[in-house]
């Protein structure tokens, strides 16, 4: 698959989630393979100018962590050029709009999801955007706040009109929630309207659910979210499954697993970032096993992650994977 001047193989992607999809989880997935495209955190745009990779926890990259998209969460057009010459001199390797966060903060702040609402201000966003970067320029939605076919097909199409050079939809409304089935037909209706690359985005996890939703969806390939934290091989077991990719079977080793981890937070992040990030992990992690609901209530109570180990090792020292 092609985006602008990048090349992605095979099509699938991690999908940008705050607390998640940082260095330490991206290294992760890695490890396994079959990973086409990572991503960032969202990151506030606003912010970019002044931030530096050294002091800010959502900007920790490793050599290795490429190709990389840079989601940006943006409210308006104002200050896109200084923007995009921080993503420049952070050597993005593409560059993702955020219009689809429901979270009320960030609908409140003007930003996400709230945007699909003002098409005009996206097209200001869009064309001041495609201005300042030659690199693969994408776009993050939903399917709106209702079903509404003709205002997605315009809103779809604006965006291609504009210069978006890959769509990703999460296929469901603004207000649903992750246990609503995702409506993968409707990727399907926004294939047909744009000549760019449309990735399917919701409730893939496995290899039989990336078949059922390329062929509901037809897309050019699929986003991985909540499913890339709770196993992250789930990329390299797609790509030989799926698309007949030649990498090995995963050898996974959830202990092993989660002490890497929480050996790359220590290793790349200050200490006041560690505990955190390791207990949204953790959250994920846990539903490996059949009573992973005391290992992530045990590291959720820790105070440190040196304390959250702890419990960690005596957890899976008394317990087998499902």
């Amino acid at each position: 698959m092609r985006i602008g001047t990048l090349d992605i193989w095979p099509p699938l992607l991690l999908a940008p989630m705050a607390g998640l999809t940082h260095s330490a989880l991206r290294t992760t997935i890695l490890y396994y393979g079959g990973v086409g495209l990572l991503s960032t955190e969202m990151l506030a745009a606003g912010r970019l100018p002044a931030e530096r990779p050294e002091h800010s926890p959502y900007l920790v990259r490793t050599a290795q962590e490429s190709p990389l998209s840079y989601q940006l969460l943006l409210t308006g057009d104002k200050n896109i050029p200084r923007i995009f010459e921080a993503l420049h001199r952070l050597r993005a390797d593409a560059i993702d709009l955020n219009l689809g966060c429901p979270a009320p903060s960030i609908r409140r702040a003007g930003g996400g999801s709230s945007l699909m609402d003002d098409p005009a201000q996206v097209r200001r966003i869009v064309s001041a955007a495609r201005k300042q970067t030659v690199l693969p320029l994408s776009a993050k939605i939903r399917l709106g706040e209702t079903l509404n076919e003709a205002a997605l097909c315009d809103f779809c199409r604006m965006l291609a009109d504009e210069g978006i050079d890959m769509l990703t939809v999460h296929a469901r409304l603004r207000a649903e929630p992750f246990a609503r089935p995702p409506r993968w037909e409707w990727v399907a209706k926004v294939k047909q309207w744009v000549d760019i690359p449309v990735i399917a985005n919701g409730s893939i996890d496995s290899a039989d659910s990336a078949r059922a939703c390329l062929r509901a969806s037809g897309s050019d390939g699929l986003m991985l979210g909540r499913a890339a934290a709770r196993m992250p091989w789930i990329f390299a077991t797609i790509a030989r499954q799926v698309y007949g990719m030649d990498i090995p079977e995963p050898d996974i080793r959830l202990p092993q697993l989660y002490e890497t981890f929480m050996g790359a937070l220590i290793e790349r992040f200050r200490p006041e970032r560690r505990l955190g990030r390791l207990k949204e992990f953790t959250h994920y992690f846990a539903t490996n096993y059949f009573f992973g609901h005391h290992l992530a209530a045990k590291v959720q109570a820790s105070g440190s992650i040196e304390e959250a180990w702890r419990h960690a090792a005596a957890f899976f020292a008394a317990n087998e994977p499902v």
